[in-house]
C-alpha cells in the first residue's frame, strides 16, 4: 500500500450537524468503502413521514467502485437505513459483529428483502482490498459487540471511533485500550470522532451505577415493577434479567423490539436462563411482588407499549395501584413533551414512577463525555481530526476539545453532510461538494415524498381541506347545479351553514365570470377557482385551507 500518486476522500452522506441516519464514505481511486447506514426518526413536523435516510445519488453513480459496507454497531442511527440502501444500491457484501448482523439479518426479513452476503467480523478480522485494509478495535457502548474502525489508506490511517464511552467497569467487555493505544503510536492521519456529549463535562458514569440502583429497586419493591429501556440497549436488558432472576422475579416482555433484542441476546449467549421469561398469561399465576414487566415506551412513543399501558387500552395488562414503572432511559432531545405525557398518565391511574436523577441513577449514557474524548484524543494523537455524530454546537464543542488536546487548529474541520476531505501525501484539505441531503420514507415510497408534500400536509394539518364539487356542462359553458362543499379538518359543514353558503356563492360566482369570458379549460377553470377562493375564505375565517376543486363534465341537463 505505498502508491502516493492519488488521493483518499472522505465525506460524510449523514451525521454531521444531526445525530442520526450515520453514513461515511471513504474512496480511493476505483475503491469505495462505506461505514455505517443509518436512519434519523422524523421530527412532528414531518408529518407522514415515517423514517429519514441519506441521497445516495453518490452511491449509485459510483456503484461498481463499492468494495463493502462496514457496521460499527447494531442502533437504529447506523444499521436502520440498510434495507433502503439495498433498494437503491448493489453492496457486495456488509460486514459486522454478530449482534449487529443478526439485528440487520431480522430488518431484512421484516422487509422480506433477500440478501446473502452478511459477513460475521470480529476483532481479530482484517479485511484487505486493492487500495484498503480495515481493521476492528472492540470499543464499550450501550449494545454488545461495537467497534471503532480503523482504515489504512495509501495516505495515511483513518481512526473512526464509532459512537464509544470509556466504562472501567462495563456490564460488558471493556474497550481495548492497549489496541488503541497501539494504533495512535503506528501514527494516524485523520480521527473521526463522535460527539454526541461534546458538551457535557466529566466522565459518563459506570453502567454498574446503574445496576446497583436498580437492584435495589428491584430488591425493595412490594408490588409488580415495570421497566421501561432502549430495545437496543442489550447490556441494560441483560443486568435487568440478572437481576430479576437473583431477586426470583419472572419477566414479562412487552413491546416487539423488546422482544427480539432479548430472542438475539439469547441466542448469542447474553443471556442464558430462558426459564426467567414468562408470558402474560403465566404471570397471572403469580404474585405481584414475583413479576417484572419489561416493555418498550421510554420515549413516550404513542403505539409503544407503555404508552397503551399507560392509557389503558393495552390488551394483555392493567396498571394496578402498587406498581412501580422504573424509566430507565434519558428522553432523546425532541421527546422530553412525549416522556412526560405519559409520566402523568401513569401517576393519574394513581402508580409510582421513577425516572433518572441526580438521586436515582437508572440510566446512563453510552456516549463519551468531555473527559473521554479527550482521552481518545491523547490515545490516537491524530495529525488531523473531524468531529461526526452530533449537532452543530457539539461539533464545535468538539473541535475546542481537539485544540485543548493539542491538536493543530488549523488541522480541525467542522463538514456539512456532502462536504468532503481529500487526505494525500501533503496533508487533508477540504475537496468538493458531493450531493447530500435528506431522503423522507413514506411507508413503501422511498424519496416520493419532498418539501412540497410536507408543505401540503402541514397546511392540512393546521388548516384542513376544501373541496369543491362542480357539475359543468362543456358544450354550453354552464353550470348546472350550484357548487357542492365539503370539508375536512376546516369547519364542520352541519354547524357553519352561513359560511358554507358564503363559499357556495363566491365560487358560483368565479365559475360564471370564468365561463362567460373564457374559451373552457378544465386546468384554467380549477385555477382561477383556487386563486380567487384562498384570499376569500382567508379574510372570513383567518385560516388558509387547501381549496381542491373537483369538476364533473355533465354534456346535458341534471
Amino acid at each position: 500500500m505505498n502508491n502516493k500518486d492519488s488521493f483518499t476522500s472522505v465525506v460524510a452522506l449523514g451525521g454531521l450537524g444531526e445525530i442520526g441516519k450515520n453514513m461515511y464514505v471513504f474512496t480511493h481511486k476505483d475503491e469505495i468503502i462505506i461505514i455505517d447506514a443509518g436512519v434519523i426518526f422524523p421530527e412532528s413536523d414531518l408529518l407522514g413521514v415515517d423514517y429519514v435516510i441519506q441521497d445516495v445519488t453518490y452511491l449509485k453513480q459510483n456503484e461498481s467502485k463499492i468494495k463493502g459496507l462496514f457496521i460499527t454497531h447494531g442502533h437504529e442511527d447506523h444499521i436502520g437505513g440498510i434495507p433502503f440502501l439495498l433498494q437503491a444500491v448493489n453492496i457486495p457484501v456488509i460486514y459486522g459483529a454478530r449482534t449487529s448482523i443478526d439485528l440487520i439479518r431480522n430488518k431484512l426479513e421484516d422487509r422480506n428483502i433477500g440478501y446473502n452476503n452478511l459477513v460475521e467480523v470480529n476483532e481479530d478480522s482484517i479485511i484487505k482490498t486493492k487500495h484498503f485494509s480495515v481493521e476492528f478495535i472492540s470499543i464499550t457502548h450501550s449494545i454488545p459487540d461495537c467497534f471503532s474502525i480503523v482504515l489504512h489508506t495509501p495516505n495515511g490511517t483513518i481512526f473512526h471511533t464509532g459512537d464509544f464511552k470509556f466504562d472501567l467497569t462495563p456490564i460488558g467487555p471493556v474497550a481495548n485500550f492497549q489496541k488503541i493505544a497501539k494504533i495512535g503510536s503506528e501514527g494516524v492521519k485523520l480521527l473521526i470522532s463522535e460527539s454526541t456529549n461534546a458538551l457535557v463535562e466529566g466522565f459518563s458514569k459506570s453502567e454498574n451505577s446503574v445496576d446497583e440502583m436498580l437492584n435495589s429497586i428491584i430488591n425493595g419493591y412490594t408490588g409488580r415493577v415495570i421497566i421501561a429501556t432502549f430495545a437496543s440497549n442489550i447490556y441494560r436488558v441483560k443486568h435487568i434479567v440478572e437481576t430479576c432472576r437473583k431477586n426470583n422475579r419472572k419477566i414479562v416482555v412487552f413491546g416487539r423490539s423488546m422482544e427480539t433484542a432479548t430472542n438475539i441476546a439469547l441466542n448469542n449467549g447474553l443471556l442464558t436462563d430462558k426459564s426467567v421469561f414468562i408470558d402474560a398469561n403465566q404471570a397471572k399465576s403469580l404474585k405481584n411482588y414475583e413479576i417484572c414487566i419489561l416493555c418498550t415506551g421510554s420515549q413516550g412513543e404513542p403505539l409503544a407499549a407503555l404508552s397503551r399501558i399507560a392509557n389503558g387500552t393495552h390488551k394483555q395488562i392493567q396498571l394496578l395501584p402498587d406498581d412501580l414503572v422504573v424509566f430507565s432511559s434519558n428522553p432523546i432531545p425532541g421527546n422530553a413533551a412525549s416522556v412526560n405525557r405519559v409520566i402523568n398518565k401513569l401517576y393519574l391511574k394513581g402508580v409510582r414512577v421513577i425516572t433518572n436523577s441526580e438521586f436515582s441513577d437508572v440510566h446512563t449514557s453510552g456516549h463519551a463525555k468531555q473527559d473521554e474524548l479527550k482521552l481518545m484524543l491523547r490515545l490516537i494523537k491524530p495529525e488531523y481530526f473531524m468531529p461526526m455524530h452530533g449537532e452543530y454546537r457539539m461539533l464545535k464543542e468538539h473541535e475546542e476539545i481537539a485544540s485543548s488536546c493539542d491538536v493543530n487548529p488549523k488541522n480541525i474541520y467542522i463538514c456539512n453532510n456532502g462536504e468532503s476531505l481529500i487526505m494525500d501525501d501533503k496533508g487533508v484539505h477540504r475537496g468538493p461538494k458531493i450531493q447530500a441531503g435528506d431522503v423522507y420514507v413514506d411507508g413503501s415510497r422511498i424519496g416520493e415524498v419532498g418539501s412540497v408534500v410536507i408543505k401540503d400536509r402541514k397546511l392540512m394539518s393546521r388548516d384542513g381541506i376544501l373541496i369543491t364539487i362542480l357539475n359543468v356542462n362543456p358544450l354550453t359553458r354552464k353550470l348546472l347545479i350550484k357548487p357542492n362543499i365539503t370539508t375536512r379538518g376546516f369547519v364542520l359543514v352541519n354547524e357553519n351553514t352561513e359560511l358554507i353558503q358564503q363559499i357556495e356563492n363566491k365560487t358560483t360566482e368565479i365559475v360564471n365570470n370564468f365561463l362567460s369570458k373564457n374559451t373552457y379549460s378544465y386546468t384554467d377553470l380549477k385555477n382561477q377557482i383556487i386563486l380567487e377562493l384562498h384570499p376569500y375564505i382567508t379574510g372570513l375565517t383567518g385560516r388558509r385551507p387547501i381549496v381542491l376543486p373537483v369538476i364533473m363534465e355533465v354534456r346535458g341537463n341534471v
